[in-house]
């Protein structure tokens, strides 16, 4: 069997370091993990204040909060399980340095920790669901592939830097920037409407357009995710992904001598 799934031989270790990077996330705050729910909904709170009142972003009959949380949760996922994973060679030198295992553990295991923040803020975007009076949908049931679609973006990005980052410790320095920048080129914050038509296809090459528009369309208005522009994010995905593993294990050798 560890043949042919050689992750299941690391088994105990992925859940060690998952296990670890859950725990140490907040181990010295006061309010601890409450802040997994904390920063999205303060988040929320200031750019919906600034959404709603100042720029005054339209989103026909969905209020514009629920609108917002809908996208701003599995972006926040994304951000912050690249952001983890990026770095956590760096933060596991002395494993990668004493121990013989295959090194895509370490930022899977970052990934994995971040999963469980996104549950708990999936559940208060429940809470919200139910106030907001957004009845569920049978296209709800597409929410397990868009999510698999994003998780494996997520995968083959992360693969990609946290190996780069090792030999170039200024992918790390710049990453929130390059975050932040791609947000801004996602309709997180705004419908696609919102995009001038003349340049909506360059922000449709955005593989994370199609994930986020398509969670809106299963769980806000009951229809099925816009096809194009996902079956888009899943070539770009299953690109990234074989692109990411070959890259990690063309540096993966380099580790041990360069961190």
């Amino acid at each position: 069997m560890n043949k042919i799934f050689p992750y299941l031989k690391y088994k105990d270790l992925f859940l060690q370091l998952t296990l670890r990077e859950i725990k140490s996330k907040y181990k010295q705050s006061i309010l601890g993990y409450a802040w997994v729910v904390l920063v999205p909904l303060l988040n929320l709170l200031v750019l919906n204040i600034v959404f709603s009142f100042v720029f005054r972003v339209k989103t026909g009959n969905i209020p514009y909060a629920i609108y917002l949380f809908v996208g701003l949760v599995p972006w926040t996922f994304t951000a912050n399980a690249i952001s983890a994973a990026t770095s956590s060679l760096i933060a596991n030198s002395t494993l990668i340095t004493k121990v013989n295992f295959l090194r895509e553990i370490i930022p899977f295991s970052a990934i994995a920790a971040k999963l469980v923040d996104f549950l708990l803020i999936s559940i208060i975007l429940v809470i919200f669901l139910v106030i907001y009076h957004i009845p569920p949908h049978l296209s709800l049931l597409f929410i397990p592939l868009i999510f698999i679609v994003q998780l494996g973006l997520v995968t083959g990005i992360s693969l990609i830097l946290s190996s780069i980052n090792v030999f170039f410790r200024d992918v790390e320095n710049i990453l929130n920037v390059f975050l932040t920048v791609w947000m801004y080129l996602t309709p997180v914050l705004y419908p696609p409407e919102f995009i001038p038509s003349n340049v909506r296809f360059l922000f449709g090459l955005n593989p994370m357009t199609g994930i986020i528009n398509s969670y809106r369309n299963v769980i806000l208005y009951g229809v099925l995710p816009p096809w194009n522009s996902f079956a888009f994010s899943i070539v770009i995905t299953l690109t990234t992904v074989l692109f990411g593993l070959w890259l990690f294990k063309r540096n993966e050798k380099s580790f041990a001598d360069v961190i």
